[in-house]
């Protein structure tokens, strides 16, 4: 595992934004974990988070022009990767999207810059990939591109219900559907490492059960 990956899982443990216990997940599944990007809600955390974002973007080796946020989570991770990008010599516009649109000023449901070129799209995680196609779809039809989309930790894990479960993740589908890579600061397989080689009892213990978890779900 790489220091950033590692470093990343350490860092949301002790933000706790990535807790351990029992939780019901969107999917309406008992997950021994959780991650929620909007517990990073002050300067120090979200500044530290942008520049996890920035240097995975920039290791990638994909070619970008600017930076798209989803509203609403998707709105601060691409500001901040922009003002991270920019502290690393790659100064890159980004723009946003209003969930109503704006019926005066300059109207519309697109904020920030013009949508050209390539597009990275920023968000936190990947659940039913929903907001992913909303965002291909405005993208488009401004006549950019989608480039990529950049996400905080990839679950990986199959979608769909017990008895009626895909044999591939959120974001396999979305890659596939739309041709782009999905990329993650961080993975499922990257926490499991986390934990098998932490020393402390309290978190080593959650092991077995993310393995359980991850041998029932994982792609």
């Amino acid at each position: 595992m790489s220091d950033l990956r590692q470093d990343f899982i350490a860092f949301s443990v002790k933000a706790e934004v990535l807790r351990f216990g029992q939780f019901t997940t969107k999917a309406g599944r008992q997950s021994p974990y959780f991650f929620n990007a909007g517990l990073f809600h002050d300067g120090a955390t979200l500044g530290q988070l942008a520049q996890f974002y920035a240097q995975t973007l920039l290791d990638s080796g994909v070619a970008f022009d600017m930076l798209f946020g989803p509203a609403y989570k998707g709105i601060t991770l691409a500001s901040a990767t922009a003002v991270a990008l920019a502290a690393k010599g790659r100064n890159t516009s980004f723009a946003y999207n209003r969930k109503e649109a704006k019926d005066h000023g300059e109207g519309g449901t697109i904020v920030g810059a013009k949508l050209a070129g390539k597009v990275v799209i920023i968000d936190d995680v990947i659940s039913a990939g929903t907001s992913v196609r909303e965002s291909v779809d405005m993208i488009r039809a401004a006549g950019a591109e989608p480039a990529a989309v950049l996400i905080a930790l990839d679950r990986m894990e199959r979608s769909g219900k017990d008895g009626a479960l895909s044999e591939h993740s959120a974001v396999q589908q979305v890659s596939q559907e739309f041709g782009i890579p999905v990329i993650s600061i961080a993975n499922l397989d990257d926490l499991f490492t986390y934990l098998s080689n932490e020393a402390g009892a309290d978190l080593g213990a959650h092991k077995d059960a993310v393995a359980a978890y991850r041998a029932r779900y994982g792609v």
